[in-house]
């Protein structure tokens, strides 16, 4: 008999216990094939559109997913905006004056609301998805996303000041920013790739070419027209030759001391390092760095995501639900 109540108790504690541990459901790739099979149709249309209307929306779009995950992970808080009660992180310093295409957001979100009958599609996902479909239609590889992440009810401006990484850092700094959100060397290196489109302000690379020393002389010569000591902060640069296509481009560039960023040009010192490999590698095999460059941005997308009951679907991107 007491052998009988000892078991239902340790029964009940366990059932108990198995309750009390959350569920992290996992992302998947046809998270919304039954909720909304129109959505990701509609999202990769207004991207398109948006593309048309200005090609850099592209890079833009990216570069939101990219500092939203970097930011205490892909939960949508780089999109909020800062109310009289609460700082968002859009005024953080990495972030102030540099991200764009927030209207691009709310156009997608407002279409696939529209066609889904409510809030169905997440704006973490929704940076997810708009991320891919703009690295595809500006020329790169076209990947299965994963889904299911909520979108978070909070942002932290100190978060984003401390963790997304500005242009001036080391290689051994980069490492470490990377490997602090479980992100490797061939991460950095294939994710710095996204720098193969979009432009950067002058503000972001003066120090570098009038102050580094491993930079091709006439290619500093030739930016300084465009970005002067004083003045000029947010003149724009292309981050490579062709701004506006994903390729190799970026990647060529370094081997000949022509990255625009410091921490560009960090990536290949001609030493023969394992980063000096993948620079040479990706240069010369566009396969290489496409499919590395995939890997890498589904295990960014991956960076602590809220799923399950965590977090909730905003109404509106810009701002946490009543």
């Amino acid at each position: 008999m007491a052998s009988n109540i000892q078991s239902l108790l340790v029964l009940v504690m366990v059932t108990l216990a198995t309750l009390m541990t959350p569920t992290h459901s996992k992302l998947t790739h046809n998270f919304y094939k039954k909720v909304c099979p129109q959505a990701l149709p509609v999202i990769r249309s207004v991207v398109q559109q948006a593309i048309i209307r200005e090609r850099r929306n592209g890079a833009s779009l990216l570069r939101l997913h990219f500092h939203d995950c970097f930011v205490n992970g892909c939960d949508g808080s780089v999109l909020l905006d800062d109310t009289p009660t609460f700082t968002g992180e859009k005024t953080a310093f990495p972030n102030l004056g540099s991200l764009r295409s927030f209207n691009v957001v709310d156009e997608i979100k407002a279409a696939v609301d529209k066609v889904c009958k409510g809030p169905v599609v997440s704006c973490a996902d929704i940076l997810a998805i708009a991320a891919r479909d703009s690295i595809a239609i500006l020329g790169g590889p076209q990947y299965e996303v994963l889904l299911g992440r909520r979108d978070a009810r909070n942002a932290s401006k100190a978060a984003a000041n401390l963790n997304l990484p500005p242009p001036f850092f080391s290689f051994s700094q980069l490492i470490s920013n990377f490997k602090a959100q479980g992100l490797n060397l061939k991460d950095l290196v294939a994710l710095s790739g996204g720098h193969t489109i979009g432009f950067s302000r002058c503000t972001s690379f003066r120090n570098r070419i009038y102050n580094d020393t491993d930079i091709n002389k006439n290619f500093a010569t030739t930016l300084q027209k465009n970005c002067p000591k004083i003045g000029g902060d947010n003149n724009l640069q292309p981050l490579d030759a062709t701004p506006a296509k994903v390729d190799t481009t970026y990647y060529k560039e370094l081997l000949y001391k022509k990255g625009l960023l410091h921490s560009d040009q960090e990536l290949f010192k001609g030493d023969g390092s394992e980063s000096d490999k993948l620079v040479e590698l990706y240069s010369k095999n566009t396969h290489a760095f496409y499919k590395d460059f995939e890997a890498s941005m589904i295990k960014m997308g991956n960076i602590k995501p809220l799923t399950g009951k965590r977090g909730e679907i905003r109404c509106n991107c810009r701002k946490v639900n009543n």
